[in-house]
C-alpha cells in the first residue's frame, strides 16, 4: 500500500444497522492485521438501539461520525509554524520569518488559543512610520526586547520592567536637548558625558549609550539614584535609532484574532478556496479541534489536497453513502446487495456475494487470510448475522449465513437462541424513542430511473410491540417523507417468530404500486404481507420492477 496513504475509513451506509456497524469495526481490525496502514471504523448516522445493545453486551464503543469525506482542511499539508509570544519584539519576528520563509506569523497565549497575525507588511510598515516617536510606551515595550533588538548590555535596570511613558529622543549636546527632552523619555546617546548626564538629570526614563561608549560612574549613579534604565549597544546612533522601533512587542501591530480569517482542520477544502479568493493573505492559521492554533496553510497548500481513502461496507448505492465520496478514493467495496450506482475513479476491490449478511463475507475474509477472529469480534459478526437474517429465518439467509454464525456463537460463547431475543427486545424497545428516531433505525433510500423512494425496516418478536411501532411510526410516514424529500415512502413492521410484515406507505400512488407489487389489497392503510419478512430480497425487486412498469406507461 502506498507510503501517501495515512488513514482509511471503514464505512457503512446512512441511517447505520448492526451489520453496517459491526462489518465497519471488524474489516477495520482484519486489515489491521495484515499491514501497517491504520484502518478506522466509521459510522454514517445515528446508531439504533439493536446495535448499541450489541456493542454495549461486547464492550465496543460507537465508531466516530463521519458526515463527509470531502477534503478537509487535516488532509493538506499544514505547515508546522509555531505562535509566537505577543510579547516578542517585531525585530524578533521579522528573523523568525526569515529563518522560516513564511510571511506571517501567528500570535498565540500561553493556553494555544489564537490572539491575532501579523504579517511581513505590517513589521515593513512599522519600520516606515519613523514619525512615531511615543511607539515604545504606547505599546508598553519590555526593555528585553530593547536589548535584545540593540544586541546591547544592561548595565541598569531590569529586564522584565517596560517602557510606560515618553518618546525616543537622539541626545546631541546639553544646549540642543534642553526643552526638547521631558519626564520618561528614552534618550540615545554617544561618549559624551556632558550628554549623557543631562539626559539623566533631565528626567530619562531610559538612556541607551551607542557605539559602546564608556559610561562613566558619576552617571551610573546619577542613573541608579533617579530609576533610570541604562542599556549599551555596539550600534550607532543613526542604526541604533532606527532599529530601536522594532522593539516594539508584535501585538501592538498584529491584527487582532476577531478580525483574522481562520479555518478549522475540519473546514472542507473547497469552502476554503472560496473563502479565500476574498483575502490577500497567503497564510492563514489552522485551529485544531480543541479551538486551539495548529499551524499555517498557505494558498498552494489548497491546491494539492490528499483525498480521503475510504473502505464502503454494507452498500453501493450512492443515494445510501456519506457525503463527498465523489471526492475520495474507494479503495474497497465489501457488499450482500445488488449492484448500485456508485462509481470509480480508478480500479476497486469489489466483492459483493449473494449471502444474507456482509459480515458473513468477513467471515470468509478471515479465513482466506488466515487471521484469527477475537472473541469480541466474532461477538459483532455473529450479532450482524442474526439481525440481517432475522435469526434464519429471512429468505435471503444462506446456508453460510448460518454456519457463520453458529462457528460465531461458539468463538464468543453465546446461546444464539436466548442471544437473538434479547437483542431484537432491545431493538424494539420504544420507551424514550420519538418517531423520527424509529423511522430512521433502518432506512434506506432507492431509486429506479427517475424515481426515488425510501424502505424502513423495523423486526419485533411479539406483537405487542410491533403493533406499539405502527401505531409511533404510522403518523410520521408523511413528515418523513418530506425531510427525505422522498415522493413515496414504504415501512415494514416484521415479525420475526411468524414471518410475516405489515407495510404502511405514504405518497402518491403508493397505495396503488403497493397493491400491485404484492398483489394484495390494503385495508385502512396497511398491507399484510405473510412470509415477507427480507427488505432486499423479496420487497425491493417488487417495487423496483413495479416503478420500471409505471416509467414505461
Amino acid at each position: 500500500m502506498s507510503e501517501s496513504i495515512r488513514k482509511v475509513n471503514v464505512i457503512g451506509h446512512l441511517h447505520p444497522d448492526t451489520d453496517s456497524i459491526c462489518s465497519a469495526i471488524s474489516l477495520a481490525y482484519l486489515k489491521g492485521q495484515t499491514d501497517d496502514t491504520e484502518y478506522e471504523p466509521r459510522r454514517a448516522g445515528t446508531i439504533n438501539r439493536e446495535t448499541s445493545f450489541v456493542l454495549k453486551h461486547f464492550g465496543f464503543k460507537e465508531p466516530a461520525l463521519i458526515t463527509s469525506v470531502r477534503p478537509q482542511i487535516k488532509d493538506i499539508q499544514i505547515q508546522d509554524m509555531r505562535g509566537i509570544d505577543p510579547e516578542m519584539s517585531l525585530f524578533s519576528a521579522w528573523n523568525l520569518m526569515g529563518e522560516s520563509k513564511t510571511d506571517t506569523l501567528c500570535i498565540t497565549d500561553p493556553t494555544g488559543d489564537l490572539k491575532g497575525l501579523i504579517a511581513v507588511k505590517d513589521i515593513a510598515n512599522a519600520n516606515m512610520d519613523v514619525f512615531d516617536k511615543t511607539a515604545l510606551s504606547e505599546a508598553h515595550t519590555l526593555y528585553s526586547n530593547i536589548v535584545s533588538t540593540l544586541k546591547g548590555e544592561l548595565l541598569l535596570g531590569d529586564l522584565v520592567d517596560k517602557v510606560a511613558v515618553g518618546k525616543v529622543v537622539v541626545g546631541t549636546t546639553p544646549e540642543m536637548m534642553e526643552g526638547n527632552i521631558q519626564e520618561g523619555d528614552t534618550v540615545l546617546v554617544t561618549n559624551r558625558y556632558e550628554t549623557q548626564r543631562f539626559a539623566v538629570e533631565s528626567g530619562a526614563s531610559c538612556l541607551v549609550v551607542c557605539n559602546d561608549a564608556r559610561i562613566s560612574n558619576v552617571v551610573l549613579d546619577a542613573a541608579r539614584d533617579r530609576g533610570c534604565t541604562v542599556i549599551v549597544t555596539p550600534y550607532d546612533t543613526f542604526s541604533a535609532a532606527r532599529l530601536i522601533s522594532m522593539s516594539v512587542p508584535v501585538r501592538a501591530r498584529m491584527l487582532d484574532a476577531a478580525d483574522v480569517l481562520r479555518f478549522s482542520v475540519n473546514t472542507t477544502v473547497d469552502e476554503a478556496r472560496r473563502t479565500i479568493t476574498q483575502s490577500r493573505h497567503r497564510f492563514f492559521p489552522v485551529i485544531d479541534e480543541d479551538g486551539h492554533y495548529s499551524g499555517l496553510v498557505s494558498t498552494p497548500n489548497l491546491l494539492s489536497v490528499n483525498k480521503k481513502h475510504v473502505i464502503l461496507v454494507d452498500h453501493n448505492e450512492r443515494s445510501q453513502a456519506v457525503d463527498g465520496l465523489e471526492q475520495a478514493v474507494i479503495m474497497e467495496i465489501i457488499d450482500h446487495h445488488r449492484i448500485g450506482t456508485i462509481e470509480t475513479e480508478s480500479p476497486a476491490l469489489f466483492r459483493n456475494e449473494p449471502v444474507g449478511c456482509t459480515c458473513t463475507i468477513l467471515f470468509s475474509m478471515y479465513h482466506e487470510q488466515g487471521v484469527e477472529i477475537p472473541h469480541d469480534i466474532a461477538g459483532l459478526m455473529m450479532s450482524a448475522i442474526l439481525s440481517d437474517t432475522l435469526a434464519f429465518r429471512s429468505p435471503t439467509c444462506t446456508p453460510r449465513d448460518e454456519h457463520a454464525a453458529r462457528e460465531l456463537a461458539r468463538i464468543c460463547g453465546e446461546d444464539i437462541d436466548a442471544y437473538a431475543d434479547d437483542m431484537f427486545d432491545a431493538g424494539a424497545a420504544l420507551d424514550g424513542r420519538t418517531a423520527e428516531e424509529v423511522f430512521h433505525q433502518d432506512f434506506k433510500v432507492f431509486s429506479r430511473g427517475s424515481a426515488r423512494f425510501g424502505v424502513g425496516q423495523g423486526s419485533f418478536m411479539t406483537e405487542r410491540s410491533r403493533k406499539a411501532a405502527e401505531a409511533l411510526v404510522g403518523p410520521y410516514l408523511e413528515e418523513g417523507a418530506a425531510a427525505d424529500e422522498l415522493p413515496m415512502v414504504f415501512y415494514l413492521f416484521t415479525d420475526v417468530k411468524h414471518a410475516s410484515s405489515e407495510m404502511l406507505y405514504f405518497g402518491t400512488n403508493a397505495e396503488r404500486i403497493v397493491r400491485q407489487a404484492f398483489d394484495v389489497e390494503p385495508v385502512d392503510g396497511v398491507a399484510m404481507l405473510p412470509g415477507v419478512v427480507s427488505r432486499k430480497k423479496q420487497v425491493i425487486p417488487a417495487l423496483m420492477a413495479t416503478l420500471q412498469d409505471y416509467q414505461k406507461e
